[in-house]
C-alpha cells in the first residue's frame, strides 16, 4: 500500500497570466517557484489547490 504522505505536502504552481492560468511549472518547493516565476513576465506563485474526495451523488425521489 502505498504511502499517504504525499497527499498532505504542499506544491506551488507557476501561473502565468493570472487571468490565463495556464500552469507552467509545478514544485514542492516554494522558493524554486518564485526562482522560476522571474522568468515569465506577469506570473505568480500559487498554492496548488488539494483535490477534492468524490462524493456519492445522492438523488431525491
Amino acid at each position: 500500500m502505498p504511502c499517504s504522505c504525499a497527499s498532505n505536502k504542499k506544491q506551488f504552481e507557476v501561473v502565468a497570466d493570472e487571468g490565463n492560468g495556464r500552469v507552467l511549472f509545478t514544485s514542492s518547493s516554494e522558493p524554486t517557484a518564485k526562482a522560476v516565476s522571474k522568468r515569465y513576465e506577469n506570473s505568480v506563485v500559487r498554492e496548488k489547490p488539494k483535490p477534492q474526495p468524490a462524493t456519492a451523488a445522492t438523488g431525491t425521489k
